[in-house]
């Protein structure tokens, strides 16, 4: 029996009560002697009913996973293996466990009349969370107990039980998922964490898509190649992690310069130069990347990308289908990442996509979605009004390079504001206005038209006639957002472009259905985005006011633009570049190189700007293209980004076995931490006093 000073310390743990571990054992013996007990029916008496697995019970095999066992195994004698936890006490005779690995669980009935009374008080003194073998007989479960999982329609009845390993207190209880602990507490216990159905199918799931691209990529030719993690800093746009390599002595005895690798940012150069070799005609590897960015909720450090490259792809469209809106290079990529995206679907979603994907210009997705990667789920395109203005109003704008953007939602509304970007106004026609006077009092509402005319107002009851609201569908009552934008595009959206998101998510947030979203996944090719740019803060601390690339330095122009380029022109040059959108997210991106070295040097000195030390960081990549390089381009999907939307998680983190937090830190392993001194000198070092 447990003494009683014990047995007060009975905690409860969900909905079941549990008993700390050192208590667990019926002779009162300390944890280190209770794991790995055995208790059997077969027991002659209670002095030999409780034995040491660890030494003196030979544990035997595996028969059956728990998520194997159905009705045809009724009757048999299996061993099984797993996480235990209690399941309710139903009488003094019987009582219901459930024992859980990680291809499901199986429900485990212990009755005195088969187990005995040994095993079975054992058994309701065990933590939940423990390591167990149990023995037993499969039985059918009644119709009405029956559940449709897998082994769901059996149970295991006990007759044998070894506690392999008793589980500590449990910092929260995994199996508690309608009061899931927070997430910082469940990254600090990831190993804890990943024992939730939930997270253990992702993680199959994960495996199994891996498996599919590989099969695919393999039956289309590639080669699967192994790129190197450690390389050299080069000014490709993003922030690098910095690896410092310990200090060698110089013979003259001089101060040692510290030295460093640079983590792959992507495996773009050694992929390029792969395919230059010709050693490899097209290139596959399930790549480990690492970037040092700020905090950001769908990013993490470390991620894993599908990357591929072929050789002798097009170059521009000459090979296009009559009406393709595909205008660029890179058909031939194309072909590829759809099929890949094909068979997913098709194995994992059950749903057969059409042979090809819709394809949008950067200009057009930015103009009627205000996003470079536009949820095409639903409608509420974006309208640019500039033209529908009386023409000193128009006037006025082109005078400044704006245009009138306008979005009308198709949706009552409730406070907005929240979500309202700055520089975006609302207006609210008035239930009682008639049709002429709706133009009339939407001018004298309006800030920023009467901004943009600014001491030139003019008497605007004179301007009602122009039809604005008309043609914009605007009732009585309606709502009207208006927001002016530079008429060149540029960056990933515009502030009518995140309201229309911010909407559509919180009116569904706050009366589900209220926009229906499609059930058909939309896919979206988005291509010729501006080659270079301004607009990209992430790469302003390299670029420092020069020119940076939209994608990267090594994507080609599109052949219309070369001559502007080479003009100087350089904010009329389109890239050759494509994203693959999918509901709103980027799932991947790729482009056609530049496989001139001319080309590629005019647009590191000329372009961009580089200085000599940023230029030798590629004098590889310029020599090589310089000996004999193919044509070539490539696509690499965002395999963690892709597995959340398969997986139907809002967090990527959920998709990884062990994500750190959007901040960066890894609150299971407790990286990244600080070195000591001595470390330190070592890479000849030392902490910023």
């Amino acid at each position: 029996m447990l003494r009683s000073t014990r047995s007060l310390l009975a905690r409860r743990v969900g909905a079941r009560v549990v008993l700390p571990h050192l208590n667990v054992c019926s002779k009162g013996l300390p944890r280190s002697q209770f794991a790995g007990f055995h208790t059997s029916a077969t027991t002659a008496n209670s002095e030999t009913s409780i034995r040491h697995a660890r030494n003196t019970v030979p544990l035997p095999r595996r028969t059956h996973t728990c998520g194997a066992l159905t009705p045809e195994d009724a009757e048999k004698h299996v061993v099984l293996t797993g996480w235990f936890s209690s399941r309710g006490q139903m009488s003094k005779k019987f009582s219901f466990f459930q024992l859980r690995d990680s291809y499901g669980a199986t429900q485990l009935i212990a009755d005195v009349r088969t187990c005995g009374e040994e095993v079975l008080a054992t058994m309701r003194k065990i933590p939940n969370e423990s390591t167990v073998m149990i023995e037993g007989t499969v039985r059918v479960r009644p119709k009405g107990q029956r559940r449709d999982v897998p082994a769901g329609h059996v149970e295991v009845a006990v007759t044998s039980f070894t506690l392999l390993n008793p589980a500590d207190r449990l910092p929260y209880d995994p199996d508690d998922t309608l009061n899931l602990a927070n997430e910082e507490l469940r990254l600090n216990y990831r190993y804890l964490d990943l024992r939730r159905p939930e997270l253990m199918a992702n993680l199959k799931k994960r495996s199994d898509v891996a498996f599919l691209v590989r099969s695919t990529l393999h039956d289309e030719g590639f080669t699967e190649v192994e790129t190197p993690m450690l390389l050299n800093s080069s000014p490709e746009g993003a922030r690098e992690y910095l690896v410092p390599v310990r200090a060698r002595r110089s013979k003259t005895g001089e101060p040692v310069q510290p030295m460093f690798y640079a983590l792959s940012q992507s495996p773009q150069q050694p992929k390029q130069l792969l395919v230059a070799s010709g050693a490899v005609d097209r290139y596959y590897q399930i790549a480990r990347c690492f970037r040092d960015e700020d905090g950001r909720s769908d990013r993490q450090p470390e991620f894993t990308q599908v990357d591929l490259e072929m050789a002798w792809v097009s170059w521009g469209n000459d090979h296009a289908a009559p009406g393709d809106p595909w205008r660029i290079g890179g058909h031939e990529v194309r072909d590829v990442v759809e099929n890949v995206v094909r068979n997913i679907w098709r194995k994992f979603e059950g749903k057969e996509l059409s042979n090809r994907f819709r394809v949008m210009t950067y200009d057009e997705a930015m103009s009627k979605y205000g996003s470079d990667k536009p949820d095409l789920r639903f409608g509420m395109e974006i309208k640019n009004v500039t033209d529908m203005l009386p023409p000193l109003l128009r006037s006025a704008f082109q005078a400044k390079g704006e245009v009138l953007e306008a979005l009308v939602p198709e949706f009552a509304l409730e406070d907005p504001s929240n979500v309202m970007p700055e520089g975006v106004e609302r207006i609210r026609v008035p239930s009682q206005s008639t049709s002429p006077n709706r133009d009339l009092w939407l001018l004298q509402q309006s800030n920023i038209i009467r901004t943009t005319l600014g001491s030139d107002v003019p008497d605007l009851s004179e301007l009602i006639d122009f039809g604005l609201t008309g043609r914009l569908g605007l009732e009585r009552g309606g709502h009207l957002f208006l927001a002016k934008r530079k008429a060149r595009l540029e960056g990933g959206s515009t502030n009518l472009g995140v309201l229309r998101l911010g909407l559509v998510n919180r009116v569904n947030q706050l009366h589900p259905g209220t926009v229906k979203l499609s059930d058909e996944p939309k896919f979206l090719w988005v291509t010729e985005f501006p080659l270079f740019t301004h607009a990209d803060e992430d790469k302003e601390f390299l670029a420092h006011g020069r020119w940076s690339s939209s994608h990267h330095p090594f994507t080609a122009p599109m052949w219309e633009d070369i001559e502007d380029m080479y003009a100087g022109n350089i904010e009329e040059v389109r890239g050759q570049h494509y994203d693959l959108v999918l509901n709103g997210s980027e799932i991947g991106g790729g482009s056609v190189r530049v496989h001139d070295a001319a080309m590629q040097d005019y647009i590191f000195s000329k372009v961009l700007q580089l200085d000599e030390r940023e230029k030798a960081s590629f004098n590889h990549l310029l020599q090589a293209l310089r000996l004999g390089a193919a044509p070539h381009g490539g696509f690499a999907f965002g395999f963690d980004r892709l597995m959340a939307i398969l997986c139907g998680s809002s967090s990527i983190r959920d998709v990884i076995a062990f994500p750190k937090t959007q901040f960066g830190r890894d609150l299971l392993f407790k990286s990244p931490s600080p070195s000591s001194p001595e470390v330190l000198a070592q890479y000849a070092l030392r902490p910023l006093s």
